[in-house]
């Protein structure tokens, strides 16, 4: 794949181009990947001159397939890559796996020359695990957060579509991508040509931090009530205490029926059955993304029992705990 039409070292003379390196993974993601190099080449084309320049990086010398099965050749390997000004990094659910030392070995080298991090999707394992991500708050793919939480617990997370921490970067994938792009691209370039790059893509950049917060849950959930968006998110941060309804109401300002109307209204089920419904759910991303034995699972996951939370997670899951850490 060749990243430019010119050479890939060219510069210009009087304005060089900002220079992206994006890493990639055996299962990466396409839509995450696509999502930091399309806006690239829009604010080219919108500022009428090549502000940005990329390439792609494979941790080896050999074709990297993608999770839709489309197959990247890399314009480098980590063994002969040069500095870009930022690496971001692209893999898909397995990232908390990922052994690749060589490609920690050339982002070190990169860091220490100047370069800035990121990562889209799940990558955000990969870089904490190697300590890149010490001292910086970060944000990943919901399904995986659970895991990384109890991974790295001394590792700010949040819940948001995107997290821009100084010199680090990452986004829960998708279109997360693309607004923590256009947030870049307006710093590098103006709020003009990003508000340009967002018109290009039919696109409507969230600015607002609770947006960001709030947008992944209505995302999966289809939710349009600011109620229990606000209350799923509390339950959210709360799985391991199992906060009683009575007290979500209070927090959130309402009266329990309110909270109970609402909760049926949107899924025709008491919060408190989705409460479970969530934690169960938690429980299963543990077990397919962490290397918690299951018992920590179930405390993890509010349920002192072990037998009321195998009985539990069969009647969601249909099937056992055990079953699950084993798929």
């Amino acid at each position: 794949m060749n990243s430019q039409e010119d050479t890939i070292g060219d510069r210009l003379a009087d304005n060089p181009p900002l220079s992206f390196a994006i890493l990639i993974f055996p299962g990466f993601p396409m839509m995450a990947f696509s999502s930091v190099i399309e806006p690239l080449r829009a604010a080219n084309a919108l500022a009428k001159s090549r502000r940005y320049r990329w390439l792609t990086v494979g941790a080896t010398a050999e074709p990297v397939e993608a999770s839709n099965g489309v197959v990247i050749h890399p314009d480098f390997h980590v063994a002969n890559a040069p500095r870009p000004d930022r690496i971001v990094v692209c893999s898909g659910g397995d990232a908390d796996q990922v052994v690749a030392e060589g490609a920690v070995d050339w982002i070190r080298k990169c860091l220490r020359g100047g370069s800035e991090l990121g990562a889209v999707a799940d990558a955000a394992f990969f870089l904490a695990r190697a300590g890149l991500l010490d001292g910086h708050a970060c944000t990943l793919h919901w399904t995986s957060q659970a895991a990384f939480v109890e991974a790295f617990p001394e590792i700010t997370l949040r819940r948001d579509l995107y997290v821009i921490d100084r010199k680090r970067f990452t986004s829960a994938g998708g279109v997360g991508s693309l607004d923590m792009m256009l947030e870049i691209i307006g710093g590098d370039c103006g709020a003009e040509i990003a508000a340009g790059v967002a018109e290009w893509f039919v696109h409507s950049p969230l600015r607002n931090s609770v947006d960001r917060k709030l947008m992944p849950l209505r995302l999966r959930t289809g939710v349009r009530s600011e109620l229990v968006l606000s209350a799923i998110a509390i339950m959210e941060d709360e799985v391991e205490e199992r906060l009683s309804m009575a007290r979500l109401a209070s927090r959130l300002g309402v009266s329990s029926d309110r909270l109970e109307r609402s909760f049926r209204d949107e899924f025709d089920m008491s919060p408190n059955s989705y409460y479970r419904r969530l934690r169960l759910k938690r429980a299963a991303d543990l077990l397919a993304h962490s290397t918690l034995r299951v018992r920590e699972v179930a405390l993890a996951c509010g349920f002192v029992s072990m037998s009321s939370f195998a009985r539990a997670f069969r009647e969601e899951h249909g099937l056992s705990p055990t079953m699950m850490r084993r798929r």
